[in-house]
């Protein structure tokens, strides 16, 4: 939109930002001021990107005043002030924007997301619209009245306390998830503070349809969500394991590797653990 020139940051194995990378490159650009994107939970591995250590990184290399961070929280910028061990994302500290997505963790039915941005933001970008009598700061100039409706009343019915059970029943099963998996000889992989659980990509295409799994080479992903319960994921593990057990049925195959994607700890393949033999 803008017509700026992006720079793709390295990830590490967890899908967080790698500073070391992010560092070395604004240095290679000390002349320019810094946008940069913070992901609150990335798509592919829920990962959290330290803003801590990013604001530490720009102020060290001199950027100091001359930056702007965006910190994307689609759907995991809604789970964390619910989590006590959790980064504090806040405008204490020098942000310039957060976005949440209605419609993911809180379940709004139409498409939405919320923006919020500092008062001197907000104030370069309203434009008064004189057949309103208001001012706008959107960029298309209108926007969906009926979804802060569903927002609103959803927070109001749930309350603090209803949200932080549901944050907490989704890592709690997200890890249970987890576990059923390793313990069926699939590797798998859990950001902390996440409930996307990365595994193995699944071989059979029916299974992936079916279950409507995001996949991306050759891992997949399971987001675990509120309406998600233990009865549920059993189904999904134990239907994984058939279909993978018949799939390589006398063949004598081994796991897939996937050390690159989720690491060497959590990768069961041949090579990395001895027991991963499929019967």
């Amino acid at each position: 939109m803008y017509r700026v020139e992006c720079v793709k940051i390295d990830t590490l194995v967890s899908g967080e930002m790698n500073c070391t990378d992010f560092k070395s490159k604004i240095l290679r650009n000390l002349g320019k001021p810094a946008i940069v994107n913070v992901n609150i939970g990335t798509t592919v591995k829920g990962a959290i990107d330290d803003l801590d250590r990013i604001i530490k990184t720009l102020e060290k290399c001199g950027f100091r005043d001359r930056f702007y961070i965006h910190c994307d929280g689609a759907l995991a910028g809604l789970m964390m002030p619910f989590i006590k061990q959790a980064p504090k994302v806040t405008f204490e500290k020098p942000i310039g924007s957060v976005s949440v997505s209605g419609h993911k963790f809180i379940g709004c039915p139409v498409p939405c997301g919320v923006v919020i941005t500092r008062l001197d933001h907000v104030k370069v970008l309203s434009t008064d619209i004189e057949y309103l009598s208001s001012r706008d700061a959107t960029i298309m100039g209108s926007r969906n009245g009926h979804a802060p409706m569903f927002l609103w009343y959803t927070l109001n019915k749930k309350g603090y306390i209803g949200i932080r059970k549901e944050v907490q029943k989704c890592l709690r099963n997200a890890h249970y998830l987890t576990d059923r998996l390793k313990d069926m000889g699939i590797s798998a992989y859990l950001n902390a503070l996440s409930s996307t659980v990365v595994f193995e990509r699944p071989h059979d295409e029916a299974f992936v349809h079916k279950w409507q799994l995001a996949c991306e080479g050759s891992i997949a992903h399971v987001v675990v969500m509120p309406n998600v319960n233990v009865e549920k994921l059993d189904d999904f593990v134990e239907e994984l394991a058939a279909k993978r057990s018949s799939l390589h049925e006398g063949k004598g195959l081994s796991v897939p590797c996937v050390e690159k994607d989720i690491g060497l700890e959590n990768c069961l393949c041949g090579q990395h653990n001895k027991k991963s033999r499929i019967a």
